[in-house]
């Protein structure tokens, strides 16, 4: 699935508008990425600011593609505004989780969409569960209540590990903001779909466990 709703070009556009003139202008990029330090100093605004700015073109690309295929599933359930809010939480939560497994390191920093993008994605796999989603280099269609348990359970391991320049934990908190708010917003699910939120909630559990037990 894909497409184009106005709000949905709206975000996309902000993300291309806002990162090109990042890329062109380091002094804007330095001001408004996320920044560990930056924001103990009362800089908060880049806990917002940071999901629209991207290190480069394919990592603006990849996000915004993903956001094409996956809003309109959030948009035709529950519809425009609750899908700007749902973006909007995501982001946060990406950017307050990253915050709060990275406050001791005032050097730290990231750029990104992928804590929204990951949001609007996981509220689509609670929305419609059995959807097929097909990756690359593997041949068969991979349900998504799957996909979404075990990229989640990578985003731990990613964590734990550091793995590579890649924000997982803001990819972790985006996904927590999604699949809160969606709940939020269409509590019927907790009656039509209970199963599903109880397999999709295992990796938020599982993280929850591992903080508190001090191994993670």
């Amino acid at each position: 699935m894909g497409g184009f709703d106005l709000v949905t070009i709206i975000v996309i556009a902000a993300n291309v508008i806002i990162t090109y003139k990042a890329l062109n202008d380091y002094g804007f990029f330095e001001r408004y990425k996320f920044n560990i330090g930056a924001i103990k100093a009362s800089e908060r605004i880049r806990m917002f600011s940071s999901g629209f700015l991207h290190v480069n073109s394919m990592h603006l690309f990849f996000n915004m593609f993903t956001l094409y295929f996956f809003a309109p599933i959030v948009i035709y359930n529950l519809n425009s505004f609750n899908f700007l809010i749902i973006y909007c939480v995501s982001l946060v939560l990406g950017s307050y989780l990253s915050y709060y497994f990275h406050k001791d390191e005032n050097h730290y920093s990231a750029v990104g969409a992928s804590g929204a993008v990951t949001g609007v994605l996981y509220s689509a796999i609670l929305l419609e569960p059995n959807m097929s989603l097909y990756l690359f280099l593997i041949p068969v269609p991979i349900p998504a209540y799957v996909f979404g348990i075990g990229y989640l359970l990578y985003s731990i391991y990613g964590m734990k590990k550091s793995i590579g320049n890649i924000g997982h934990d803001a990819h972790f908190g985006g996904a927590i903001g999604g699949y809160v708010a969606t709940l939020v917003m269409l509590p019927v699910l907790l009656k039509t779909s209970l199963l599903m939120v109880f397999l999709l909630a295992i990796p938020i559990i599982v993280l929850f466990v591992m903080h508190k037990t001090g191994k993670l």
